[in-house]
């Protein structure tokens, strides 16, 4: 074993997550306290996933050109200093406008536009982090990191979506000025990037098989190259039952895509506009850290049974998992405790339920993309994947603001029927004996 992986194999993971955990997050949370509508925040907020559906469309490019190492310090100055502008150009909306939730999404264009370069370098940096990855260990490494990368990918995501949140809501409680309050906030965020970027410049090893693959890459032409990326999508799109595959991923998470885009919201509205009324720290608590924590064990916990029971026993009990505790939410929006134990309860419910329910999702995409061209049809997957939650994102806040948040929440249980419709289309077609152990067929 290589011990010199344990000096950036952990730190990449978390860089590569707090991008990602800021754009799609945070940004809510930030926009929500500014005072944006729901319906302009969900909009524009959901769109940011773009990058994230679209990466296949160039991830040849980055496979070819330059080495992975190359990409990825290219990618983190880029992000480090988008985060240097984000400090330096929030806009400061008057106390008054923020209160009436009257901001103009118009005001954060600048903002937009550092997120979408944000966003975009943070799908490359994914692309080319993964493939180093691979480059730089063997099959035996690995296999001993891959838990390790993923829990540091959930740390940076408790970070993101925790503290930061937490340390904005103090400060937001401290100076009375929100604005000031999510500007110092991001300030921290660029600085620690920052210090991370200039770490990996020394930290990240320069593998020979990096630097070969780059050499070689860069011999083949662009007819050649667009030749392979033409045949790996007619090949995904020749596949059996493919249109069906793709309507699954499109709308087994439809109840969770809808909800995630507004949880943040609801926890924050004052009680008067049907939500419970939160500070922004109690959120990071709450949402942040039992709700990230909770998601974190649910996956794990629905790994486990995927193994023993396989794919397609496994599906009925993930589905209900994804669809039953979305009624937590009902409760609240219908009793609106005021105790934080009973919100921190229901929210660590549903989240677990989503991280079980979300294993089997994972594992169909994993079944549906097995064959020649693996790597390149679970990236397409991934890509439907993040549709999967964009569409229905962009269009949840202005569904709230028009029927207000209790009967949303209904419509988000109304929307679990997609979930039980498609597990019964697509689980007769699974291969019984997929994703178990070799224990467990005996």
């Amino acid at each position: 074993m290589n011990h010199k992986l344990w000096w950036w194999i952990p730190t990449l993971y978390f860089a590569e997550g707090i991008p990602y955990f800021i754009v799609n997050n945070i940004s809510v949370t930030m926009f929500t306290k500014m005072g944006v509508p729901n319906g302009d925040m969900a909009l524009f907020t959901s769109l940011l996933y773009l990058p994230w559906t679209i990466k296949p469309l160039w991830s040849p490019f980055v496979d070819i050109v330059r080495t992975k190492r190359w990409w990825i310090l290219a990618m983190q100055l880029l992000i480090s200093a988008a985060f240097v502008l984000l400090t330096l150009s929030i806009p400061h909306p008057e106390a008054a406008v923020i209160a009436a939730k009257g901001t103009p999404v118009s005001l954060f264009t600048f903002t937009l536009v550092l997120f979408v370069i944000t966003a975009f370098a943070s799908a490359t940096h994914d692309i080319a982090a993964d493939g180093f990855y691979m480059l730089a260990s063997n099959q035996e490494e690995q296999s001993f990191f891959v838990g390790i990368r993923s829990t540091f990918y959930r740390l940076s995501s408790i970070f993101g979506q925790g503290v930061l949140v937490y340390v904005a809501g103090m400060l937001e409680r401290s100076t009375g000025n929100i604005p000031q309050a999510w500007q110092i906030t991001m300030a921290i965020t660029a600085v620690l990037f920052a210090a991370i970027t200039v770490y990996h410049l020394f930290a990240l090893p320069r593998p020979r098989a990096d630097a070969l693959r780059a050499g070689n890459g860069t011999t083949a032409t662009a007819r050649d190259i667009f030749s392979e990326f033409g045949r790996t999508f007619s090949t995904y799109f020749s596949k059996p039952g493919v249109w069906l595959a793709i309507v699954f991923m499109l709308l087994y998470r439809l109840p969770e895509a809808f909800l995630l885009k507004m949880v943040n919201p609801f926890l924050l509205d004052p009680t008067a506009k049907g939500g419970l009324g939160l500070a922004t720290d109690e959120v990071g608590i709450v949402y942040g850290t039992i709700g990230v924590l909770a998601l974190t064990v649910g996956g794990i916990v629905g790994g486990i049974a995927a193994s023993h029971w396989g794919l397609r026993k496994a599906l009925w009990p993930m589905a209900a998992c994804m669809t039953l505790p979305c009624a937590t939410f009902v409760y609240l929006s219908l009793a609106q405790p005021t105790c934080l134990v009973v919100i921190s309860v229901c929210v660590a419910i549903e989240q677990f339920g989503y991280g079980f329910g979300f294993t089997a999702y994972m594992l169909y995409m994993m079944y549906f993309a097995e064959g020649e061209f693996v790597t390149a049809h679970y990236a397409i997957c991934t890509a439907f994947m993040a549709l999967s939650m964009m569409i229905p994102g962009m269009f949840a806040g202005y569904l709230q603001e028009l029927v207000g948040y209790g009967w949303f929440f209904w419509i988000v249980m109304l929307c679990c029927l997609s979930t039980v419709v498609m597990t019964i289309l697509v689980r007769r077609g699974i291969d019984p004996t997929y994703g178990r152990k070799h224990e467990a067929q005996s």
